[in-house]
């Protein structure tokens, strides 16, 4: 259990948040969400007493262990693998530097014996016996081979690290788990796997993050940070999300009577409940769901921009033909001898563990780089818009926002712009900020606003959930599932893959996996698939 007592933060004349009354109570995992900038992860770091609140305490009982996922990734480039991971056990970790340092005397004497024997005592009460077994095979669920294991942390990458970090975290059963973003790259079966972990987790954990379907799928409980407050709700963050909606929309429907509106809440609320599958958590939270009053759900202040693609013509037949390609980078393979044919109303994720390869592949078909061999052609009447992953090179301007999107309209009155943006969710002094110090969300924002006004029948997009808030997310996911045209992307989004694309195509050095009509649920459930797969990564 953690207790938080009228906690404030505040920085010069900017209040955070204030008067913070929450409890977070074991068997619960808690969503902890909120605009860019609301202070998600800085109210994590009052949790954790990395900073000092302005006002107000936060109280953990004696004797409780918390854990935090670190953000550092080369905090501990000087330790092992399996060190950096048992050092997420702080006193269990202290206790066998101290033991080892006993034994190690020269002179060894009865009061080095007498302490030896007091940390052996303690030593054996936190499983110490077991503490290397245990990360082993922690490390190993994280995708971390066994030769790893014993490597200085120097000498792994990125995306390693940040795996064997998330072990460390979740080393030693912590009373209480912090976690700020742990699906940040993983690939999706470490994903599922840390899901299922979390759902199993009998303590406290309260996470950030900005997947839907994780926090879905693991979430008790949505502590959401809205007008410097934070109140907690039940249920997860597709509950919360709806069900705000409806409440706001039943706020601003005056016509309807009031009983007609505690119907329409009292019916959603069942039809949520009796959703819910039967893991333990899930069983959780429909108990919670059920205990729920009317009253208990409420209207939030988040904003949510409109993304819609409209065609200004429709494709022909002949789309995207993609023949014999492939593609290396410093003598690494990207893709080999890819040849599909890409069909008109086509909503194809591409996925993979290596983002770069999919990269390539986009930049490729929007001729900003060319295949090693092979060839592709685009539909005559195909009109294509472009997310890159990396907007850089868009916002090296010192336009502002409206003269900026100007560039990219037919119409240039200043009144259509205006209204245009604020779909977007800038509005009156926002649109005059000059481009190139807007925030990585902003910017993805933007662009997306610029292929809207391509009208489109093609639209690329490498990983564009990026940088964006889950309201922002959201609205994303919403425009891409209307769209009439042919949709090409990556993303890390499981909820956005599976629910937008009709198409699954991954990407491997040695060619591709091409499924048309599956979900992503079911590529990721296939047996077949999974056999393939093996023989293509040779696993």
């Amino acid at each position: 259990m953690i207790t938080v007592n009228n906690v404030t933060l505040q920085f010069g004349q900017r209040k955070l948040f204030s008067d913070v009354n929450i409890v977070f109570s074991p068997g619960n995992c808690y969503g902890l969400i909120g605009a860019n900038g609301s202070g998600k992860s800085t109210f994590l770091k009052i949790l954790s007493g990395e900073i000092d609140s302005t006002a107000g305490e936060v109280l953990i009982p004696p004797g409780k262990r918390l854990s935090v996922l670190k953000q550092d990734q080369f905090a501990f480039d000087a330790y092992s693998v399996l060190t950096t991971v048992i050092m997420g056990h702080k006193k269990l970790y202290d206790v066998m530097i101290e033991k080892d340092a006993i034994y190690a005397k020269p002179d060894f004497s009865d009061a080095d014996g007498m302490r030896a024997s007091e940390l052996e005592g303690e030593f054996a009460e936190m499983n110490g016996w077991d503490a290397e077994s245990d990360a082993g095979k922690l490390l190993a669920e994280l995708g971390i081979s066994t030769p790893m294991h014993t490597q200085q942390m120097s000498q792994l990458e990125g995306g390693e690290k940040v795996r064997v970090l998330l072990a460390q975290a979740l080393f030693g059963n912590p009373d209480i788990l912090l976690l700020d973003e742990p699906t940040n790259h993983l690939d999706v079966e470490t994903c599922m796997w840390l899901e299922e972990f979390l759902s199993k987790f009998e303590n406290t954990a309260i996470v950030v993050s900005h997947d839907r379907h994780f926090l879905d799928n693991v979430c008790t409980h949505i502590a959401d940070i809205d007008f410097g407050k934070i109140k907690m709700h039940s249920g997860n963050y597709t509950f919360w999300s709806e069900s705000s909606q409806l409440a706001a929309k039943q706020r601003s429907d005056s016509n309807k009577k009031i009983e007609e509106r505690r119907k329409e809440l009292q019916d959603f609320i069942a039809r949520f409940s009796s959703n819910l599958s039967k893991s333990r958590q899930a069983t959780s939270r429909k108990k919670m769901l059920e205990k729920l009053t009317i009253e208990d759900i409420e209207p939030s202040s988040r904003k949510y921009p409109f993304v819609h693609f409209e065609p200004e013509r429709e494709a022909g037949n002949d789309l995207l033909n993609m023949d014999h390609m492939s593609k290396a980078i410093d003598g690494q393979p990207m893709f080999a001898k890819i040849s599909i044919t890409i069909e008109k109303g086509d909503k194809v994720a591409f996925v993979g563990p290596n983002d770069l390869a999919k990269t390539i592949l986009f930049q490729v078909l929007m001729g900003e780089a060319t295949p090693d061999a092979g060839t592709f052609k685009w539909g005559f009447s195909t009109k294509r818009a472009y997310f890159p992953k990396d907007n850089t090179e868009y916002f090296k301007s010192n336009l502002n926002i409206i003269d900026w999107l100007r560039q990219y309209s037919d119409e240039k009155a200043e009144s259509f712009i205006r209204g245009f943006l604020g779909k977007m969710l800038f509005s009156g002094e926002e649109s005059m900020k000059v481009v190139n110090v807007l925030s990585g969300g902003e910017r993805v924002r933007l662009m997306l606003a610029r292929m809207m006004l391509l009208n489109p029948n093609v639209v690329i997009m490498d990983e564009p959930t990026n940088h964006l808030d889950l309201e922002s997310i959201s609205a994303l996911n919403e425009g891409m599932q209307r769209f009439k045209g042919t949709i090409l992307f990556s993303s890390h989004d499981h909820q956005l893959v599976q629910t937008v694309a009709n198409r699954i195509i991954e990407v491997t050095p040695k060619g591709v996996i091409d499924r048309v009509g599956t979900t992503f649920d079911e590529y990721l459930a296939d047996e077949r698939i999974k056999e393939l797969r093996k023989e293509l990564y040779d696993l």
